[in-house]
């Protein structure tokens, strides 16, 4: 069998027993193969540029593909179905909250494709390209994953998951925390810090609500706060029996004291504990 540079396949043809050369032959047509040695050839044109949200934000919010370097290293194929913009801003505040990792060393092409074109799963047709070529590590580690839920939070996490080598940030700073003027003490409710940590950290902080919070007040320091700060400051004013835990990628809250297989940091209270 031979496989041109444009995805057909032919198959050489047969004899007959007479050792006579055959007059028919099979042939087939691969349409998907095809397409993903145009999109390869199409990426490979493209200079990567700083993943910076000037960068991103100036790309039209259209669909299509994308790739992710580290260095000179393909790291991530992805798609975006709606807006290239969109999915991609989501992976610069993600690596944006991640330790062992700088963003200014990361990089990105895309090209937009017609919509019609996603029943082809076309980044697949990359990712299966470049796994061959032993690149792309960031497929299939949980870098695209969002938030895992719940049932998730007492599982291992894999040493070659991506929140293994690059945990989450503990000290990325919060530039913006809610602030009463009316009260003297510029106390504000538990509940606005919560919501607040939430909507800045470039990571999930899953947390049960309480109506509770909305009685309890805080003084929040002057920005910029480090997450572990604001998560020190929650985790005192807590009611009894609630915990911070932070996980390899993610921050939960919950009212129960226990230990997680991947847990790395605790808040109980006023006290702080480190894993082994």
């Amino acid at each position: 069998m031979i496989t041109t540079t444009e995805g057909a396949r032919w198959m050489a043809p047969h004899t007959h027993g007479d050792a006579r050369p055959a007059h028919d032959a099979e042939f087939k047509l691969s349409i998907t193969q095809a397409l993903g040695d145009q999109l390869a050839a199409a990426l490979e044109d493209l200079t990567p540029a700083p993943l910076t949200l000037e960068n991103i934000r100036g790309l039209r919010p259209h669909a299509g593909v994308y790739q992710l370097y580290l260095g000179d290293d393909l790291v991530y194929v992805g798609k975006a179905d709606r807006s290239l913009p969109q999915r991609v801003e989501k992976h610069f505040r993600k690596v944006s909250g991640r330790s062992n990792i700088d963003i200014n060393d990361m990089g990105f092409t895309c090209l937009y494709v017609d919509e019609d074109f996603g029943a082809v799963a076309p980044e697949r047709l990359l990712i299966n390209r470049h796994r061959e070529r032993g690149e792309v590590p960031w497929n299939y580690n949980g870098f695209g994953n969002n938030d895992p839920g719940k049932r998730r939070d007492m599982t291992v996490v894999d040493e070659d998951h991506f929140d293994r080598d690059y945990p989450i940030d503990l000290y990325f700073e919060c530039t913006e925390l809610p602030n009463d003027s009316a009260m003297l003490d510029g106390s504000v409710t538990l509940t606005s810090v919560l919501q607040s940590v939430k909507q800045q950290l470039p990571y999930v902080f899953r947390y049960k609500s309480s109506k509770q919070f909305d009685d309890i007040y805080v003084s929040p320091p002057e920005p910029p706060a480090t997450a572990h700060e604001l998560l020190e400051l929650i985790s005192e004013a807590l009611p009894s029996g609630w915990q911070i835990t932070a996980l390899p990628g993610y921050v939960i809250m919950y009212p129960k004291i226990e230990d997680y297989p991947s847990g790395w940091r605790y808040y109980r209270g006023s006290e702080i504990i480190y894993a082994d």
